[in-house]
């Protein structure tokens, strides 16, 4: 196995304060949240995995079609997005911050933020003019920019897919629970359940997709070992600021990949997200194969 790499940094814009969660985070590096330490916890043997929950939730959302039987030209890939919070923070900061973004523009908070509705302009977002979009993105950004989270991505190239028999989710999935366990390895906490939430898409899907969920933690990974995770299905209509998060960043990931020479805002905010090889330090740097995987690999695109 590989050595375990540094935390991820967060942007130095983000209200991180230089609190160093106990026994998770390293000289130099971030924590995922805000405010004092927690206090040490007393020294007890821990109890077997599956009966106490890790320090961290994960939010999933994907952005892209995962068939293969016609690719669109010009969004030819699938996308898949791991949003990790430390639970403190996100239910003392993040939450209450989407909340109020909701308060403010909508006058109650039982709106869902959904990037395809908010670029399409369906429902509730429908905007008086190019500025009142424009500032109610700016401010969703800022939302994004100022709160902790680590972000694991997957891109799938489904043109260069060399078996196409292959499940563009599945392949995302096992390359994100694979990055997701070596962060909670770096975060002491890879002997704990870790809960990963993810959106429910129909019966067949979700029934397959928990049985690839369960093969690849049951040990059909690189590691070859358990990997102490749980799925959540959440129904689509669930109002989960974690969930909401996952669905924002996932296409701007996308768009990364199929237009790199297109400005990207959002993708330039979210750089600061990944799990990286350099910590703090290299904010924005070393991500690259290491929180974002693309698949088949970069390396591997004709020349």
């Amino acid at each position: 196995m590989k050595p375990k790499p540094p935390a991820s940094s967060l942007p130095p814009s983000a209200p991180a304060s230089g609190a160093v969660e106990q026994g998770a985070v390293a000289p130099g590096q971030y924590s995922l949240f805000d405010g004092a330490a927690p206090a040490p916890a007393p020294a007890a043997p821990r109890e077997p995995v599956g009966r106490r929950s890790s320090r961290y939730v994960v939010y999933v959302d994907e952005s892209g079609d995962h068939g293969l039987e016609s690719v669109d030209p010009n969004y030819p890939v699938f996308v898949l997005a791991f949003c990790v919070f430390h639970k403190e923070h996100y239910a003392q900061r993040v939450v209450p911050a989407v909340e109020a973004f909701k308060f403010k523009h909508f006058g109650h908070d039982v709106v869902v933020l959904h990037e395809t509705d908010i670029r399409k302009e369906k429902g509730a977002f429908r905007f008086t003019s190019r500025e009142h979009k424009q500032g109610f993105l700016d401010e969703l950004t800022g939302i994004i920019d100022a709160h902790n989270f680590i972000l694991i991505g997957c891109v799938i190239d489904k043109q260069r897919l060399r078996e196409r028999s292959e499940n563009p989710y599945h392949l995302a999935l096992g390359y994100c629970l694979e990055t997701l366990y070596e962060l909670m390895q770096e975060k002491d906490q890879d002997d704990l359940t870790t809960h990963v939430v993810v959106e429910c898409r129909g019966k067949k899907e979700d029934r397959e997709l928990e049985l690839e969920f369960r093969r690849v933690c049951d040990g059909a990974n690189k590691f070859g070992r358990t990997l102490p995770m749980q799925i959540v299905f959440a129904d689509k209509k669930t109002n989960s600021s974690g969930l909401q998060l996952a669905d924002l960043v996932a296409r701007p990931i996308g768009l990364s990949f199929v237009r790199p020479e297109q400005q990207n805002r959002a993708f330039e905010v979210l750089k600061r997200k990944f799990f990286c090889s350099g910590g703090r330090r290299k904010v924005g740097v070393g991500y690259e194969g290491w929180g974002l995987k693309i698949h088949p690999p970069e390396s591997e695109r004709p020349r």
